[in-house]
């Protein structure tokens, strides 16, 4: 009772009683991430983070996966946009279980927030090893799973995060309404032998946690922010004398992998 009081008087007046997986929600939550200054430093900070790890020794297109509700393009305008959802200011449409590229033509694909909303996993890691150039890359940001991260995810964040289910896959009940956000950290560390023996040509390079706390001192696209922006340095800071346990307090995690 008194976490769902705290909860409805953080609400975000413009993200209650929302739809999740109508289209006019993704394109209210673009407005609400670029309005509110601490979280869209945030995103800038991660767009940044994803941009310089985009390989520079090969060429071909770079696809993110849904774009709708961000604004990476601003940040690298070679970017291709896509989205699951029908709304406006996108490249393409499309599901990112069936990637639409010929074989061997993308430099990349990248992601914030996306891949557990994918039910079925195996099958877009098996799409993007055809569609990926050998050298290209998966770059994503997504949940992951520690000690302090499960406390706010069970409690505060409306998508299921279980991290004892057997298989990969969850049903399909909507482009986001379905999600786990605790499958990043199922198959790239939970099942990580089986994630290599399925995917022997996804190499993964890296995983770094990071972000304990701004996310959700930002209130992400559901709750009032909790911290004023001139404090966004200072809570970075914070986060990095942090580093040596962010295998307790990490809340997301920045996981690359490079096709051989």
């Amino acid at each position: 009772m008194v976490l769902n009081t705290i909860k409805s008087w953080l609400a975000l007046p413009l993200a209650r009683n929302l739809k999740i997986d109508a289209p006019k929600t993704t394109v209210l939550r673009s407005r609400i991430i670029r309005e509110k200054p601490f979280l869209r430093k945030l995103y800038s900070e991660w767009y940044y983070a994803i941009v310089g790890l985009i390989p520079q020794n090969i060429t071909g297109p770079v696809v993110e996966l849904g774009s709708g509700g961000g604004f990476l393009k601003d940040i690298f305008p070679d970017l291709i946009t896509s989205e699951v959802l029908r709304i406006p200011d996108v490249d393409v449409i499309f599901d990112g279980h069936y990637l639409p590229f010929c074989s061997e033509t993308l430099r990349g694909i990248v992601m914030l927030d996306v891949f557990h909303h994918l039910s079925r996993a195996k099958q877009f890691l098996s799409e993007a090893s055809d569609c990926v150039k050998p050298g290209g890359v998966i770059i994503m940001i997504e949940p992951w799973n520690t000690v302090w991260s499960r406390i706010i995810y069970k409690n505060l964040h409306h998508e299921p995060f279980d991290t004892g289910v057997r298989n990969w896959d969850f049903p399909e009940t909507g482009p986001l309404s379905g999600a786990n956000s605790a499958l990043p950290w199922i198959v790239f560390e939970r099942d990580r032998e089986l994630f290599d023996k399925k995917f022997p040509r996804w190499h993964l390079v890296d995983i770094t946690l990071h972000t304990p706390f701004r996310y959700l001192f930002s209130g992400g696209v559901s709750f009032r922010s909790m911290m004023p922006d001139k404090l966004f340095s200072f809570w970075r800071r914070v986060e990095g004398k942090l580093d040596p346990w962010m295998k307790t307090l990490a809340m997301f995690a920045r996981i690359v992998l490079v096709h051989k």
